[in-house]
């Protein structure tokens, strides 16, 4: 994904952690979609989505661990 960091290894250095890159329309469904994330797992917190110019809709990333189980 074009504007997006690489992702380092310890994200995903044992099974059961996730990297969630969502690209969506506008910046409420990207986060409605990150809170849902939240509500199920133990997520980081996301503060702002990004905008890659000349492309459509808003991204963001967040780190995900499915290693406990859903809320």
């Amino acid at each position: 994904m074009e504007g997006v960091d690489a992702i380092n290894e310890v994200h995903v250095s044992e099974p059961g952690l996730v990297v969630v890159d969502v690209v969506a329309a506008d910046d409420r469904t990207a986060f409605a979609f990150q809170e849902t994330l939240a509500s199920l797992w133990a997520t980081t917190a996301v503060e702002r989505a990004t905008r890659d110019a000349g492309r459509p809709g808003v991204r963001l990333r967040c780190y995900l661990d499915m290693r406990r189980p859903p809320n």
